[in-house]
């Protein structure tokens, strides 16, 4: 009796197949997502003199979206600050810098950049008296909160000045008032004017101000206190 032949070597093949995957699943399935992740490092200290960003970035996509945005010479680094997770961005030798691309990373990826630096020196001088070519910036008196205090308009001096953007919004002042718990000025920074949260010399307070007022929902900037000039030492909106 005749058979017809058949070839069984692709159905042997896909078995094989078959059972390899089969074998194989149970093992990827039993590895540990957080093995697979990158260990991410604390951040690291600026150099002294150095002004950095700490931009809060918890996610890849975040992160993909920031360096997307930034330009390749820019230096970028995941790390933990705190309990975030942010991207350092360094290499800022003048704390102008570090402002302008805090702004432009909140306003065009939209996140939020905290402003960090290791003073060159640590020794506080007085206020110094205004140089000629600094002056206070000019804008409507309807756009500034309620003034208190005589007009008397000087450099705050060397240190740490915490400040916030009100967008003439005055009404702003009384809830800034509420979270740093306290009075609050009116300063010129850049020729604009700025609600002063906190001047201090102590680099930690300046440091937990920022983080607090980021957090709250304020735009808050790092500044040099020799290029801040104190135009109302407290201000108020009713």
């Amino acid at each position: 009796m005749f058979l017809p032949k058949v070839n069984f070597l692709p159905s042997a093949l896909s078995l094989i197949k078959a059972a390899l995957a089969v074998s194989i699943i149970p093992i990827v399935a039993g590895i540990n997502p957080a093995l697979s992740q990158p260990t991410i490092s604390p951040c690291q200290a600026p150099s002294s003199g150095e002004y950095l960003l700490l931009v809060v970035s918890p996610t890849v996509t975040k992160q993909q979206q920031l360096r997307s945005a930034l330009p390749s010479d820019l230096k970028t680094v995941t790390c933990k600050y705190f309990n975030e997770t942010v991207t350092r961005v360094g290499g800022f030798n003048k704390v102008d810098d570090a402002n302008r691309w805090a702004r432009y990373i909140n306003n065009v990826v939209g996140l939020s950049a905290i402003i960090t630096t290791r003073p060159a020196s640590t020794t506080v001088t007085p206020a110094v008296v205004p140089s000629p070519n600094t002056s206070p910036a000019i804008v409507p008196s309807a756009a500034l909160p309620n003034q208190n205090i005589s007009y008397n308009p000087r450099v705050l001096g060397e240190g740490f000045a915490v400040l916030v953007d009100y967008f003439n919004r005055p009404e702003l002042a009384g809830n800034l008032q509420k979270v740093v718990g306290g009075n609050v000025g009116l300063v010129s920074y850049g020729e604009r004017p700025y609600l002063l949260a906190v001047y201090t010399t102590n680099q930690s307070e300046a440091y937990r101000t920022l983080q607090k007022l980021n957090e709250s929902g304020f735009f808050a900037l790092l500044a040099d206190g020799r290029k801040v000039m104190l135009l109302r030492s407290v201000v108020s909106y009713k």
